[in-house]
């Protein structure tokens, strides 16, 4: 998953990147190979695969293109946490989703900070906590999921994101998606209206800021509208 979100941010043509799982489940969790095969890590060797495994998160949390999660079936532990790096997420009704990592005497480590960001940390508190798993629509109401659609009608829906997302210009969701997390990171009121007042300057500034403004006044489409 590094690599492969590391190359999709060099092509040029590339829009969006849909994320999904093959099978009836998107991720049910830790592999139980590589389960077996940890159990028997040093805490180097622990620490080493952690950090492994953080650089892939951070890889899609970080990706200038605009990523969608096609949920269905499951999404545990590790896989909940995709879902979390995730910018749009569209699950199927009957999906569950959870971190049921305590069950098994472990934590939601690497994902926790995503997770945390994502539903803030009562939320986070209560479900690493309890190792419940909540339906789609539970998923939903704590915002960890967007969109909940009958399984059947899920491509559909995903299409439909992915439609509203290329309807943006490329830079303009880079730019969108590097202002979140600016603003996030930012530790007062004041940095934050700095941020803010230097991403729309800029941005106004950019190529596709003026064709975007232009094409608008021209009433025509812009030129990355197809």
């Amino acid at each position: 998953l590094e690599q492969a979100f590391h190359v999709l941010a060099g092509r040029d043509d590339v829009r969006v990147v849909v994320l999904a799982g093959e099978g009836k489940v998107f991720c049910a969790g830790g592999d139980l190979r590589w389960m077996r095969r940890v159990a028997d890590y040093t805490a180097e060797e622990n620490l080493k695969d952690a950090a492994m495994f953080q650089r892939a998160f951070d890889a899609i949390d970080r990706s200038p293109l605009p990523v969608v999660g096609r949920v269905q079936g499951a999404a545990l532990g590790g896989g909940a946490g995709l879902v979390a790096v995730c910018d749009v997420v569209v699950a199927a009704e009957g999906t569950r989703l959870g971190f049921p990592e305590v069950r098994l005497g472990l934590v939601p480590g690497v994902v926790s900070s995503y997770v945390m960001r994502r539903i803030g940390p009562g939320q986070a508190r209560r479900l690493f906590l309890t190792g419940e798993l909540l339906r789609a629509e539970e998923a939903l109401d704590l915002g960890l999921v967007h969109h909940v659609v009958p399984e059947p009608d899920l491509d559909a829906a995903v299409g439909d994101v992915v439609a509203a997302l290329r309807a943006g210009s490329p830079d303009g969701l880079r730019r969108a998606k590097e202002l979140v997390r600016a603003m996030v990171e930012a530790g007062s009121w004041e940095e934050q209206a700095a941020v803010a007042c230097e991403a729309i300057a800029e941005a106004r500034a950019s190529e596709d800021g003026r064709e975007g403004t232009m094409a608008f006044l021209e009433r025509r489409r812009p030129r990355w509208a197809t």
